[in-house]
């Protein structure tokens, strides 16, 4: 299998933001264990890469059959090195005997994850405001609400940035871990079309 070109966006060109790696595969069936062994193999050794963030991955659900891994590094530099690197041919090489389809993957940065469609063509911006106001503004209304009681404990302007610290964390993580993830998957046949 040949490995495809990565789809880096003109805007990837800062060294000092995360960017996020998407790869595709679809492991036979038969093959899903020996597959689950080589991503816990392989995640680490990416995790031994400068720059390396995070790995998550989304395995089928239902009657689908790809997996996707989502690999974040502080910096395009980072992942292409990672990409590139002869350590992950050397897995891809491992791996390939139990794909049903080449490897696949994308280089994004921001939120742009979020946003990938099975054919990579992300939705217009719209859309993508859309649904992403969507998922936030309840969040905004619905996290203070149920921190109100500590959040009426921190004094001061300090207590005061502590608040909003943890009000915006807990946004992120649930945009970033639970809401985005679901709600673009529940939405999809809208969004991307």
């Amino acid at each position: 299998m040949t490995q495809p070109e990565p789809a880096v966006p003109a805007a990837a060109t800062a060294t000092d933001e995360t960017v996020t790696g998407i790869i595709v595969h679809q492991p036979r069936r038969d093959a899903w264990h020996d597959y689950e062994r080589w991503l816990l193999e392989v995640k680490e050794a990416c995790r031994r890469f400068p720059g390396y963030l995070s790995t998550d991955v989304i395995r089928p659900v239902g009657g689908h059959a790809t997996y996707t891994v989502i690999i974040r590094f502080a910096g395009v530099a980072a992942l292409q090195a990672w990409i590139e690197s002869d350590v992950r041919r050397e897995f891809l090489a491992r791996v390939e005997p139990v794909l049903e389809k080449a490897d696949r993957y994308v280089i994004q940065t921001g939120l742009d994850f979020w946003f990938t469609s099975p054919s990579g063509k992300p939705p217009v911006p719209w859309k993508q405001f859309l649904i992403t106001l969507s998922a936030i503004f309840p969040l905004t209304v619905v996290v203070p609400w149920a921190l109100s009681g500590l959040l009426a404990q921190l004094q001061g302007f300090s207590g005061m940035l502590a608040g909003k610290l943890l009000v915006a964390a807990c946004i992120v993580f649930l945009m970033v871990y639970v809401i985005m993830p679901r709600y673009t998957r529940w939405v999809s046949r809208w969004l991307f079309h």
